[in-house]
């Protein structure tokens, strides 16, 4: 008798433990598949911003050959790219809701000034909460957000070819000069 409530602690830890593991790997399942659904469109707009001027002296110029050194998507770290326009602006690390619905999208890279309504000039502080302009992404037009961090810097558009294979990425919006190094 004792050997058979032995045996069936035993059946039942193991399924505890299989249930834990697997709920462990839905988990990290849904962390991901949320990342993929709320992935930048695969090729953009060329569209810049009213208003924005291109930079006086980016260290980049346009067609310039790059490496990108950013993660914003999967197969981007040590992407080729070509730089297509450079801007002198402030970059925004953003944590938005989608329109769309769906889990918040935490500390998005990049959204620049011209692309918050009503902005201003001014850089705004960490917590500030904006309403976006940008359409990198599905459901990021009209969403609210929260500033997670600023910084003055050049960003540019490029097009890049993923490190993961598949089509070329084209008018990417933004990496920072930080993200991007020549080849």
């Amino acid at each position: 008798m004792k050997s058979r409530h032995v045996y069936i602690a035993s059946i039942f830890t193991l399924v505890l433990l299989f249930y834990g593991c697997s709920s462990a790997e839905e988990n990290s399942d849904k962390e991901s598949s949320q990342t993929e659904q709320h992935e930048h469109q695969e090729t953009g707009s060329p569209e810049i911003p009213e208003g924005l001027e291109p930079a006086a002296d980016p260290k980049y110029k346009e067609g310039s050959q790059v490496i990108l050194k950013a993660n914003h998507m999967e197969g981007m770290d040590g992407a080729e790219a070509t730089v297509l326009n450079a801007f002198d602006t402030i970059a925004y690390q953003v944590t938005y809701t989608p329109t769309t619905g769906g889990e918040p999208v935490k500390n998005h890279k990049w959204v620049i000034q011209d692309e918050i309504k009503d902005a201003g000039s001014e850089m705004l502080e960490k917590g500030t909460e904006v309403t976006l302009e940008a359409d990198h992404m599905e459901g990021m037009k009209g969403a609210k957000a929260t500033i997670e961090s600023a910084e003055n810097t050049t960003v540019y558009m490029v097009d890049y070819q993923p490190t993961t294979g598949g089509e070329m990425i084209t008018n990417h919006k933004w990496v920072t000069e930080e993200e991007v190094f020549a080849e």
